[in-house]
């Protein structure tokens, strides 16, 4: 389901991975640099935010890697995501630093990273570079991973949690 008010350009920033293939070796042949990032976005705060304008800073086309709803009950339990995937990707579509979004299935990126190529891989501080997956392969096709610190204060867990308590009260 599409949300209605959400039209235009900023959906067809939604891709597949083959179509954002294509995409990244013409930019890549105009001498593009590529960023990628990935990600749940389960809850938008503004540490989100944050990390997503810094990780658009790194080169010249931002492409978000979003886990899909499966991907996120793997990793987060089976009461996650909050919002489907869909929506989410809707949102985020909307932002104009990021230049195209995928869905993913997998519980990790690897694949995509390996199709793609970027020439930045961009993390949250709550990883180490060495944790990074993907890390070996840019690094050893001459890219870089960054790691972005954490705007302190924001988590969507600790969201979570305090939306739990309001709801206890």
């Amino acid at each position: 389901m599409s949300i209605p008010f959400f039209k235009g350009t900023s959906l067809m920033k939604i891709k597949s991975l083959l179509e954002l293939k294509r995409i990244v070796d013409k930019l890549k042949k105009k001498g593009k640099k590529v960023v990628f990032t990935n990600g749940c976005f389960d809850i938008l705060h503004p540490g989100h935010i944050y990390y997503l304008k810094e990780a658009k800073k790194r080169g010249d086309i931002f492409i978000l890697g979003l886990n899909s709803d499966s991907s996120v009950r793997k990793l987060k339990g089976s009461g996650r995501p909050l919002i489907p995937e869909r929506e989410r990707a809707e949102i985020l579509s909307n932002f104009e630093f990021i230049d195209y979004i995928f869905i993913f299935h997998e519980e990790t990126p690897e694949r995509a990273i390996r199709e793609i190529s970027p020439d930045i891989l961009v993390k949250g501080g709550d990883y180490r570079k060495k944790e990074v997956v993907g890390r070996k392969f840019v690094e050893e096709k001459g890219g870089k991973v960054i790691i972005i610190p954490f705007l302190k204060g924001y988590s969507t867990t600790k969201l979570i949690e305090k939306i739990k308590k309001i709801g206890k009260n």
